[in-house]
């Protein structure tokens, strides 16, 4: 089991909720996670322990965001593709990728992870430029990575029945 399907299994998402968290407002909107967690937790210098409030506030909303969205009508949004993409990618212990397509997630994952650790970083000290320089890390790993994972929906789309369902599911 890959990494990626662990974090995933947190989040419960079965093949409605994928299909939910395809519809592009909710690819969008869920980029607002980072920046509320991190005002969240800043804000424990005029808060104190209250600031876990506004925390959770963030981390429900990272969970009820790919539920609260219709099924897209289509699936040919970049968002959505790249969602389909993230499922595929999930899946590749099962469903090998081709080989183009195993470096730049992994690299790009990294960079986002690296960002995460350098925005943890100031948070905690209360500095903003790791901070900022973190989230503007994290930001261009993810959504490159998303980027990448629309060329994977696109090379992958037909390689199994499985995927070829989720279109279908999409258009009925």
């Amino acid at each position: 089991m890959t990494l990626e399907r662990r974090i995933a299994g947190f989040f419960a998402l079965d093949d409605r909720a994928w299909l939910r968290h395809a519809n592009p407002w909710s690819v969008l909107l869920r980029n607002t996670v980072l920046p509320f967690l991190v005002l969240a937790l800043w804000s424990r210098i005029f808060l104190g322990w209250y600031a876990l409030v506004p925390a959770a506030l963030a981390l429900l909303w990272a969970y009820v965001n790919p539920r609260i969205f219709p099924a897209p009508a289509s699936l040919d949004h970049w968002a959505s593709k790249a969602v389909l993409g993230e499922r595929v990618w999930l899946n590749r212990d099962a469903v090998p990728v081709p080989a183009r397509h195993r470096t730049a997630p992994n690299i790009l994952s990294a960079l986002a992870g690296a960002g995460m650790l350098l925005t943890l970083w100031g948070v905690l000290v209360l500095d903003p430029w790791p901070a900022i320089l973190g989230m503007a890390f994290v930001y261009c790993g993810k959504l490159w990575f998303l980027d990448r994972m629309v060329w994977l929906w696109e090379d992958m789309k037909d390689a199994t029945p499985e995927y070829r369902s989720w279109q279908a599911r999409a258009a009925a």
